[in-house]
């Protein structure tokens, strides 16, 4: 009898404890807006598939490079859908893929020239498509749809292929790090002091869960790991590293805010469910995207990239 009492007492205890962390976990979830278990797990096996790819193989990395950005197109490709826009998937990827070659061979010009192709190509591909029966849409929608695909191009190739041109220079692959390591700092930083300290909302329309407090941690997190990263990694003086963090700062911040107001004006909640905590690709990448263009601005202007 006394077995069987201590059995039940270490079951009731172990159910209580069980309850305990569901009931904490809900309410990080809650503040958070992800789910704490899946988001650290799936980021800690992409961040690997990352650091292997481009500490080792440059061309792995470029070929990481496109395979996210067509997956990413896709993702907002069918977000537009939802809020009736039609952007053809497989035209928008190759025009995408497009983008991403002419950086990879070509650098700038070719990356550019590639934006150029692939916006000519989508744009003719959907205006084939009003022809047939089965997609004829008005001519006001069809220009919208258009306009629709060509901004997808822009905010997902072209921004991402700033990340290529990156790589491509000489220890070109210490910046992209650098650039990866600072835009997690900063959603690390933001997620702290927000749960911790979170009182006053940013943007509560836009992003209910960003507050400034959390602005506040990004910030100081942020310009400590851009000085590190720069001073270890970079060979950098150590004010670059503010620069970088105030810079990547800015720059994820409003990708964050941009993506939110993209998926409310399409009333999606996350551009997919592919990665679990995370939502979709393209919801881990929208803060990386307009800091690739920051991150080459500063590489640019200190001559690290020509």
């Amino acid at each position: 009898m006394a077995g069987a009492d201590r059995r039940d007492e270490l079951r009731a205890h172990l159910e209580s404890t069980r309850a305990q962390l569901e009931a904490t976990n809900a309410k990080i979830e809650a503040r958070a807006g992800r789910n704490l278990v899946f988001a650290i797990g799936s980021g800690l096996l992409f961040g690997g598939v990352f650091l292997v790819s481009l500490l080792l193989v440059k061309q792995i990395f470029a070929l990481l490079v496109a395979i996210l950005v067509a997956i990413a197109l896709v993702e907002l490709a069918s977000a537009f859908s939802v809020a009736g826009r039609r952007v053809p998937r497989i035209g928008v990827v190759l025009g995408g893929l497009l983008v991403v070659v002419g950086a990879y061979f070509w650098g700038a010009e070719g990356m550019l020239l590639g934006l150029f192709a692939g916006s000519i190509l989508l744009t003719v591909w959907r205006l084939i498509e009003g022809l047939v029966p089965r997609w004829e849409t008005p001519p006001r929608t069809l220009i919208r749809d258009v306009f629709s695909g060509l901004f997808t191009l822009v905010y997902v190739a072209f921004l991402a292929s700033f990340t290529v041109l990156l790589v491509a220079a000489e220890n070109g692959q210490w910046w992209v790090f650098a650039l990866v390591l600072i835009v997690v700092s900063v959603d690390v930083g933001a997620y702290a002091a927000g749960v911790t300290l979170g009182k006053h909302k940013m943007t509560p329309r836009i992003s209910p869960n960003k507050t400034w407090e959390g602005f506040a941690g990004a910030a100081i997190v942020a310009m400590a790991v851009g000085v590190a990263v720069t001073v270890l990694a970079l060979d950098q003086p150590w004010w670059v590293g503010i620069i970088l963090g105030i810079v990547v700062l800015f720059t994820a911040t409003g990708g964050d805010l941009t993506e939110s107001l993209i998926k409310r004006n399409l009333g999606v909640k996350d551009m997919s469910s592919w990665i679990p905590g995370h939502g979709g690709f393209l919801d881990r990448l929208d803060s990386l995207l307009p800091s690739a263009v920051g991150v080459y601005g500063v590489a640019l202007v200190l001559g690290a990239v020509s």
